[in-house]
């Protein structure tokens, strides 16, 4: 199964501050930039702009609620991004394993030739 990869959702999610607000909300079921400001090292406005970053992306969605916006985890688009990984991990494992078994067959072809 190929699973595209989409650049603008792994840049988000590169980041640690808003894996961190992933990680909270998802525990927490929503939270607003100001619940997420108290319980992060940044400030609600650096909070503000990782949840736009966020939202733009599709992971999460926002709700306003009188002045404040509770945003949810979209957790279909996040089982979306863990499948991508997923597949990504599956591309890696698959090119190392051909690396080991070239750098096998000629560390062997060295030691036939050594052997001679």
């Amino acid at each position: 199964m190929s699973t595209a990869v989409d650049d603008d959702l792994w840049s988000a999610i590169g980041d640690p501050t808003r894996r961190r607000m992933l990680d909270l909300l998802l525990g927490e079921g929503s939270g607003t930039a100001t619940s997420l400001s108290v319980r992060l090292p940044v400030t609600r406005q650096a909070v503000a702009k990782h949840l736009a970053v966020l939202d733009r992306v599709g992971l999460v969605h926002a709700a306003t609620a009188g002045r404040e916006k509770h945003y949810r985890v979209d957790e279909v688009r996040l089982a979306r991004a863990a499948a991508q990984l997923e597949a990504v991990g599956s591309t890696w494992d698959s090119r190392l394993r051909r690396i080991k078994r070239l750098a096998e067959s000629i560390e062997q072809q060295q030691e036939t030739q050594n052997e001679q």
